[in-house]
């Protein structure tokens, strides 16, 4: 039986989010070890991991790249949700065992996550989402908000005398982005427009969240650190693309949002 998430079965979502890298072997070993993605194959100067056989993730070699800025349009996280929250527990377990570090821990009402950053800047959420069925919505409008996570709880899902974490599960998808960018409002028209989002949250002026089919959220979209920042440089490290998968496009196509972030799109049934 598929346990595939909610995030997936929506008829748009992200497919894989993909980085540029000072140095893709070590960046790629953070992303086996800590995160748990497998690797897939590599072509060329190109590492891509996931879960089972789902690509979640590239990482693109180029060692003449510059540190992103993290005052400037580009990646705030990626999202990479698992299938249940034993799973999450478990990597709780493997997180304590490591003595990974971690930034932060958020109950967000619809989902429960852990915040981290990787060794080129990069952050990363690892979430479970709560059963959808449970999300409040009040009119066109999710509530979600930012309190204390019962780490206890969720470490408490995971049965006695479980092997605990073995990586990533099969079903492990990237289940959001959130992007920094200059204006979250002109983020919000543009995702409206291109991709026929939904804008399902607002956080004040500086951070909107947009979906597709009722998720509480696919991209994020933030100007926390990087209000009024232009046009991104393509030389720096950092966020390459986001491919999105979409159950009505006929063809692979590529376009740019106003801050020159690339968004990819392919075709694809949901699942």
């Amino acid at each position: 039986m598929s346990n595939i998430p909610f995030a997936a079965t929506t008829p748009i979502s992200v497919s894989r989010v993909g980085l540029k890298s000072r140095d893709a072997g070590a960046l790629a070993a953070f992303y086996r070890d800590v995160v748990g993605l497998q690797e897939l194959r590599r072509d060329g100067e190109t590492i891509t991991l996931g879960a089972g056989s789902r690509a979640l993730l590239d990482i693109e070699s180029d060692k003449a790249a510059t540190p992103d800025d993290p005052r400037s349009a580009g990646l705030f996280h990626t999202a990479f949700l698992l299938p249940t929250r034993a799973d999450l527990g478990r990597w709780i377990r493997h997180a304590i065992d490591r003595r990974i570090p971690v930034d932060g821990a958020s109950d967000h009402r619809v989902s429960e996550a852990l915040y981290l950053t990787d060794p080129e800047g990069n952050g990363i959420e690892i979430y479970a989402d709560r059963p959808h069925t449970s999300w409040k919505w009040n009119g066109s409008q999710v509530e979600m908000a930012t309190e204390q996570l019962d780490i206890g709880s969720i470490v408490a899902e995971v049965p006695a005398g479980d092997a605990g974490w073995q990586g990533a599960p099969e079903d492990s998808i990237v289940g959001h982005v959130h992007l920094r960018v200059g204006d979250p409002a002109v983020a919000a028209e543009w995702w409206n427009k291109e991709f026929g989002f939904d804008t399902v949250a607002r956080y004040g002026a500086a951070a909107v969240f947009l979906s597709s089919g009722g998720y509480h959220h696919h991209i994020g979209a933030n100007s926390w650190q990087s209000p009024r920042a232009g046009r991104r440089d393509p030389s720096r490290t950092g966020l390459a693309w986001v491919e999105m998968r979409s159950a009505t496009a006929d063809k692979t196509d590529s376009r740019e949002d106003p801050w020159g972030t690339v968004i990819r799109t392919i075709p694809g049934q949901p699942g």
